[in-house]
């Protein structure tokens, strides 16, 4: 069979600045999922094309059209052009498959446009797609996530078409992405991980992978996708450690605090990690991911500060992750804590998530059971700038105002400099100066938007939930974003389907 797999990794750009940005930034962001169904797909022997879409040109020529099936992975935030590349499909008889992070959160939705929707699958279930095994409109999962990740010479072809330029050579940023676990031990109610079963992969896989990228793409960048990274500190470093000091390569992780105690930021120094980028989260909340037991307010920010610290010492990079607008968060006192740690850190830039309700997810289902969630706001605007929900302790313009405050701290030309003189690391002064240049165009956003719930009372009713009809502002950029895409997706085909999928799925299918 002739398959296809396309990994849509973000919107298609819409400004030069975005070119730059998607050209060298997004295009690194290629899922290992797809890369992995791809080598499956070829073990079976069929034809296999794969390709990643990062926003530029034209998605649906990235694949032949006489395809016999498509796999597409996606984003909630690109789901709609995903939903419009299934239509073009459809027409040309191709038999249509969404997984990823949107197919798991929000699989009925995706029934709307797909044949089959994947939320957890394996090389035995792949190899049941295509065999015809299930009907179209069906749920499919497997038992479990798959524990057979591809090894990275296997997924050398993808590599080479994700993350090399021209397919043929690396460049400075150009990137591997790994996996040494799946899942996680905490239960954050935002995160569409919160329900998953931690497990470290195999070891001998790791090791194999590390000697490989030593032998044929030495000082190469791995990016390790883990959920949260090293849980089992020891076992994973003791693969790392191995490799001799030479042959380390420079890594990315995502981890908690509690996981990065004592000496072990030491161990990310002797094994060339070059950025770590944490949970913080809230300063009342989650504190176990953080390591302060229940410690809060500035009792905390003073400890979280002094860990980063410690990290700072040992790591190159360092990025801080909070959620502003929790039902946990009121007044004044989140946003005066935030800027106490930027002041304390500015070594660690941070960044200040609007909660999402992503489906599957215990905030959700919460925010579905008090009517919180704006309904008709299209899955597009499902990142910020945008708010899709109403949040507990503040009113829309009250919130936007203090993100203002937030954004305006963090990206001022007194922390800049702070951040700059905290390194001497060009690279990273690079970096810093594009991220703050990132946020001072948030805040562009932010203001439009505040503006708008000031003077629009349509406007701010859509916001305070008193109305369902979507601003004729979101129906503009939402047409912007899809862009050659627009005409095939009508109004109806954008307003989500937020009905729930039903309990978690048995081995084989689930219609919801």
């Amino acid at each position: 069979m002739r398959v296809g797999i396309l990994d849509l990794l973000g919107p298609p750009a819409r400004r030069p600045v975005e070119v730059a940005y998607q050209l060298f930034i997004t295009k690194q962001y290629a899922s290992i999922t797809p890369q992995a169904i791809s080598v499956w797909c070829r073990r079976q022997g069929h034809e296999t094309f794969y390709a990643t879409y990062y926003g530029l040109g034209r998605p649906h020529r990235l694949l032949p059209a006489d395809l016999d099936v498509v796999f597409i992975s996606c984003y909630t935030q690109v789901s709609h052009l995903a939903y419009a590349l299934a239509k073009l499909y459809h027409r040309a008889g191709v038999r249509t498959v969404i997984g990823g992070p949107h197919a798991k959160a929000f699989p009925v939705d995706c029934l709307r446009f797909f044949d089959l929707v994947v939320r957890e699958c394996d090389p035995e279930l792949v190899a049941d797609i295509l065999s015809g095994q299930f009907d179209p409109g069906t749920v499919i999962s497997a038992g479990r996530p798959f524990d057979d990740v591809p090894a990275v010479e296997e997924r050398m072809p993808e590599i080479r078409a994700s993350a090399f330029f021209w397919g043929r050579k690396p460049l400075l940023l150009s990137a591997v992405p790994m996996l040494a676990s799946m899942g996680c031990p905490y239960q954050c109610d935002f995160c569409i991980d919160w329900n998953s079963t931690y497990r470290l992969l195999p070891a001998d896989r790791l090791k194999a992978d590390l000697r490989y990228l030593a032998r044929h793409l030495p000082g190469r960048l791995i990016v390790f996708h883990d959920p949260n990274f090293a849980v089992k500190f020891d076992q994973v470093f003791e693969m790392l450690e191995a490799q001799p000091p030479g042959q380390r390569p420079p890594y990315i992780i995502e981890s908690s605090l509690t996981v990065l105690r004592g000496d072990r930021p030491r161990r990310l120094k002797e094994t060339n990690c070059v950025m770590v980028a944490p949970g913080v989260e809230s300063w009342t909340d989650y504190s176990n991911k953080a390591g302060v037991g229940r410690t809060g307010g500035t009792a905390k920010v003073d400890r979280v500060a002094a860990h980063f610290a410690q990290l700072a010492e040992n790591v190159p990079y360092l990025q801080a992750n909070f959620m502003f607008g929790l039902d946990t968060d009121q007044g004044d006192e989140p946003v005066e804590l935030t800027k106490r740690f930027m002041d304390l850190a500015p070594f660690a830039f941070p960044t200040i998530n609007i909660p999402v309700p992503f489906g599957g997810t215990p905030l959700h289902d919460e925010l579905t059971a008090d009517g919180r969630i704006l309904a008709t706001m299209p899955f597009n605007f499902y990142y910020a700038p945008y708010l899709v929900t109403t949040i507990k302790n503040y009113d829309p313009i009250t919130y936007y105002e203090k993100l203002i405050e937030l954004y305006s701290h963090a990206a001022s030309p007194a922390m800049l400099r702070r951040r700059l003189q905290s390194t001497a690391n060009r690279i990273i002064g690079y970096v810093h100066r594009a991220r703050t240049a990132g946020f001072r165009s948030d805040v562009t956003s932010f203001r439009r938007i505040l503006g708008m719930l000031r003077s629009d009372p349509q406007f701010l009713a859509f916001h305070e939930g008193r109305t369902t009809t979507l601003p004729e502002f979101y129906r503009r950029i939402s047409e912007r974003m899809l862009g050659h895409y627009a005409e095939l997706l009508t109004p109806a085909d954008r307003t989500p389907d937020l009905s729930p999928a039903g309990s978690p799925p048995h081995p084989g299918t689930e219609k919801p």
